[in-house]
């Protein structure tokens, strides 16, 4: 039974069991907590928790997920993978235990001819909470053996958010693979050792309100009066028991990848275990690099965009220890495509865009992996003369965050210079990291924190924006929370979260910044430092109380900075007009794919894979301000989100919208139209004026353009107006000769580089006829050490060595090492002829002979090597210790 065939049997099923089937959601997750999706209730994580509604009492879905915890042990055991899919069926306020062990049982057991999975009933164990008698009953009903259902505790089988809110029991089926894959399940576990119970659907039963505390160490306050159903079975682990392999390595989806690493390398999987480990991590990698980028992922040094690069490099990486050195993801990300676009169709049309990120992703890793080394040699240089035997994490970490170096490469670099490396501070600096990128993303949306007290506040009421219309509007104060807690009162120099009924104060959403203003009460002057919304339907408020005290109930102005305002609508319609100028001159693929904007300024990231010309970005804000100068309207109008797609509104990637109401913005009839819910000019020559101040790559297959809005914009341009003054005064020339003149001024020192680098040339040549007559015989080899004083550069030096090693000829064996000092930092270059490689005289074992001598380190390929040090006074030591190598060989 092919993946693709368990996916759609799956909702086949539940939409005959009434439920209804929703599309898997993007890789990236809507929350901002989670990089990615790691389940497949995160998209449901609201009606689990009880902040939003769901719109179907029964839904079920086959959803993508990524999970990298875990990343290092990839490959290393046949359990762990990146990319994986859960199938999953949840009941909010409908059927309970009864109802979800039915289907579980239904499903498993149905024979495939009649639609089920066909597994064997009598091989099904079934964890479950030893105090759920509801659930044992149920088992027992649909015909599982009482005897295959295991008790246990509720620390062993409980499922929780890990803070105060919905918890409770699980019914874990684990299936029976038979004796040949380990040991009799026995005391009361179905995990006696080895992959014989293999657990492949989890049942969750949110039943009980928990309360605070640690680990599982809290009280069952009640019964929820709304209980729900989450479960999830891995598709994977269906396949590879559907398709009589071993493991999920092995299945339809990921062994054709296997497949083609093995006609690449030459090697069969299977026969060597080191080899064996390559071959999964690169399987499960290329995989889930592909499902990213085609979500949208692009490779970066952060967050998402770190992941996806770290997956594609580790592909690359064990590619290369393979012995694969060329470009391998041409070769082996097609294949991956024909074995998932069963199951995801996209993957087949939008595999143009997806391979020219990966493509390009991979060329840029292979020119680190050859210029990072002069940033290694350096690290490493340090290390030794201070005497460690570790290279420092912080080190580690600059290789990594600064020049994409997985750790595993700084590792086995490392080793090879002799060092270990501090692992236990870099962990602590990506752990710093990654806290700070999450702290901030819950600090700014809310993330996971206690929910409970602003939905108390929502069943109050929720919060009405009235900021489309009005800029003051008279209300009360809802709510008041001090450092989370609620408060009946706050005080002079306090810093509150404040809930008003109406506010006309737009919340971060969107791109767009949060209004600034105050909120006036008859006794207080609260300044409003941030507006966000923690969850769904509430506006909270960040103010500082300038003065007074203001309590619950006060009635009060909340009055928006109409300044700040006006810039914030110049800046958002700006925008929408970069944007739309971008495709108007790019064409339609150069979509927007995120935004910031706040008054005076924006910056807008689209989808591109070069850099724009000077030409094309002039083009763009021209465009732009011609919109601006013909004074477009501008207007907005709610519909479904199906009607908005008619209309060929953009909905922009990231984004969530509500299926039956969403706000559609144009400016200037369909030239704009897109789905946005803030804050806009009238028309749009009420923009002023729009200045592009740079254009720039933000990773691969994403440029980002930031641009000056309104008055700041005119800033901008007379900056460069007296910029551009002062340049035609001390060249002494107008303002329209000024390009010429840098051009020729320029033309020069070009012109004065070529000519230094004719000089070098002709004296290393010069030189390369005099060394040849000075080889010395050592050991039967001729051997060449020069100390150049012309080289200029390592290029000189690899230019002086290939030159006169090719005067030596190939039938005497010979080697050929030459040094100078380069910008005061000493560099040599060492090459062997195929006459000294059959004597087993290596390039890059000598090379790093020399460079040890010079407090630094190198490498290359045995026919040609560089390295490089710190001590330019040791390089007749170098040369002296190369020559005294070769003479002692055997």
């Amino acid at each position: 039974m092919r993946s693709a065939e368990i996916a759609t049997r799956w909702n086949d099923y539940f939409a005959k069991q009434g439920h209804h089937i929703a599309p898997s959601t993007s890789l990236v997750s809507p929350d901002p907590s989670l990089l990615f999706t790691v389940a497949g209730m995160v998209p449901f994580i609201p009606y689990i928790i009880g902040t939003e509604q769901s719109p179907h009492p029964r839904i079920a879905s086959v959803q993508k997920c990524i999970r990298t915890k875990d990343i290092e042990e990839v490959g290393k055991t046949t359990r762990h993978g990146t990319f994986f899919q859960m199938l999953g069926n949840f009941s909010f306020g409908d059927y309970f235990k009864e109802g979800a062990i039915n289907f579980a049982w239904e499903l498993l057991t149905t024979p495939e001819s009649e639609g089920g999975y066909g597994f064997e009933p009598e091989r099904f164990w079934v964890t479950i909470w030893n105090e759920d008698d509801e659930a044992l009953s149920s088992l027992i009903n649909v015909g599982v053996n009482p005897d295959q259902i295991v008790k246990l505790t509720r620390e062993q089988i409980f499922w929780d958010t890990g803070q105060p809110g919905p918890a409770g029991p699980c019914a874990e089926w684990h299936y029976d693979r038979g004796p040949a894959f380990g040991p009799d399940a026995v005391g009361g576990t179905v995990d006696p050792g080895g992959d014989r119970y293999l657990e492949i659907w989890n049942l969750v039963f949110d039943q009980y309100l928990r309360g605070p505390g640690d680990g599982k160490d809290y009280e069952l306050i009640r019964e929820l009066d709304q209980k729900a159903i989450d479960t999830g079975a891995g598709l994977e682990r269906i396949a590879f028991l559907k398709q009589g392999v071993d493991n999920f390595y092995e299945t339809d989806e990921v062994f054709p990848v296997i497949g083609a690493v093995q006609r690449l390398t030459g090697l069969t999987y299977g026969e060597n275990k080191e080899a064996d480990v390559r071959f999964r991590v690169i399987a499960d990698h290329i995989r889930s690099s592909l499902m990213l980028i085609g979500d949208g992922v692009k490779p970066g040094n952060e967050g998402r965009g770190y992941v996806l690069r770290r997956l594609l490099r580790r592909s690359v990486r064990n590619m290369r220890l393979l012995g694969v050195d060329d470009a391998s993801l041409p070769e082996l990300l097609p294949v991956s495509k024909e074995a998932m676009k069963l199951t995801y169709p996209t993957l087949d049309a939008d595999f143009a865009r997806i391979s020219e990120v990966a493509y390009k992703e991979e060329d840029a890793f292979r020119r680190t992996l050859a210029s990072g080394t002069t940033i290694f040699d350096t690290a490493v240089d340090r290390a030794k003369r201070a005497g460690a035997t570790a290279l420092a994490g912080v080190d580690a970490f600059q290789l990594h965050d600064t020049y994409g170096f997985p750790i595993d490469i700084t590792l086995e670099m490392a080793s090879e210079a002799g060092l270990q490396v501090d692992e236990a501070k870099f962990r602590e600096l990506m752990n710093e990291q990654r806290e700070r990128a999450r702290a901030d993303a819950k600090a700014k949306k809310g993330g996971h924190a206690d929910t409970a007290v602003y939905q108390g506040l929502l069943e109050q009421r929720a919060t009405e924006f009235k900021g489309y219309h009005e800029l003051i509007t008279a209300t009360e104060v809802q709510g008041i929370l001090k450092d989370g807690v609620p408060v009946p009162v706050g005080v002079e120099g306090d810093t509150l979260e404040v809930v008003l009924p109406q506010t006309p104060f737009y919340a971060e959403s969107g791109g767009q910044d949060s209004d600034a203003g105050v909120i006036r009460a008859a006794n207080a002057t609260l300044e409003v430092v941030d507006v966000q919304k923690p969850i769904k339907g509430l506006v909270v408020h960040t103010v500082k109380v300038v003065e007074g005290e203001v309590a619950v109930g006060d009635a009060v102005s909340a009055e928006v900075d109409a300044d700040w305002r006006l810039g914030a609508r110049q800046a958002h319609s700006g925008t929408h007009l970069i944007h739309a100028a971008l495709r108007e001159v790019l064409g339609p693929e150069a979509l927007q794919s995120g935004s910031y904007n706040k008054p005076g300024y924006l910056r807008l990231d689209f989808a591109w894979s070069q850099a724009l010309s000077t030409e094309t970005r002039s083009e763009i804000e021209e465009v732009t301000n011609r919109a601006i100068r013909n004074d477009l309207p501008v207007s907005w109008q709610y519909m479904t989100l199906s009607e908005a797609k008619t209309w060929g509104a953009v909905a922009l990637f990231g984004e969530t919208y509500d299926d039956s109401n969403v706000r559609v913005v144009q400016i200037g009839g369909p030239w704009s139209r897109e789905l946005c819910g803030g804050t806009h000019v009238e028309h749009s020559s009420q923009v002023g004026m729009v200045a592009v101040s740079t254009e720039s790559s933000v990773g691969s297959g994403a440029r980002r353009i930031e641009a000056f809005v309104g008055f700041e914009a005119f800033e901008h341009l007379a900056t460069e107006r007296a910029l551009v003054s002062e340049l035609t005064s001390t060249l002494k020339v107008q303002p329209g000769e000024l390009k010429g003149r840098v051009e020729r001024l320029l033309e020069r020192v070009a012109d004065a580089e070529k000519q230094l680098a004719g000089y070098r040339a002709d004296a290393m040549r010069a030189a390369a006829a005099s060394l040849v007559g000075q080889a010395q015989k050592v050991g039967g080899v001729r051997v060449v050490a020069h100390e150049s004083a012309a080289a200029g550069s390592g290029d000189d030096l690899r230019t002086l060595v290939t030159d006169v090693r090719a005067r030596l000829g190939e039938s005497t064996p010979a080697v050929v090492a030459a040094a100078a000092a380069v910008d005061g930092k000493p560099q040599v270059v060492i090459g062997t002829n195929a006459a000294a490689r059959d004597l087993g005289i290596k390039a890059g074992d000598l090379v790093r002979v020399a460079a040890g001598v010079l407090g630094g380190g190198g490498g290359g390929k045995p026919d040609l090597a560089q390295g490089g040090g710190q001590d330019a006074a040791r390089i007749g030591e170098a040369l002296q210790a190369v020559v005294s190598t070769i003479g002692a060989r055997g």
